[in-house]
């Protein structure tokens, strides 16, 4: 990005949860804590997985996070402390293109 850029490195962020309640508290509290400025939250998801030496399968809910780059950590340890799971799910992917207007309110919403 040109320096006279008003965006910032952008990622998108996976995060499951078990329930519709658990994602609705989880969302709720990483944009209150504003460590993104978007989560939606897919419900119905069905992963299969494995765990404890054998394949697993559950329904959960799917929380795709949009935030900076710069939170990857700040918003690893907030899941990690707000999350049922021993292990959460959190997984970025960079945003490498998009609606610039989308990507600066990316910025003007989410903590430097």
């Amino acid at each position: 990005m040109d320096s006279g850029s008003t965006t910032v490195p952008s990622i998108v962020v996976y995060v499951t949860v078990p329930n519709k309640e658990a994602g609705k508290k989880l969302a709720e509290s990483i944009i209150q804590e504003r460590l993104a400025a978007c989560v939606n939250i897919v419900p119905g998801i069905e992963s299969v997985y494995w765990w404890d030496g054998k394949v697993q399968t559950d329904s959960e809910e799917l929380l795709i996070i949009k935030t900076r780059e710069s939170l990857l950590e700040a918003l690893t340890e907030h899941v990690k402390s707000n999350h049922e799971y021993e292990v959460p799910e959190v997984i970025s992917l960079p945003i490498t293109g998009g609606s610039a207007k989308y990507l600066e309110w990316i910025k003007s919403s989410t903590r430097d």
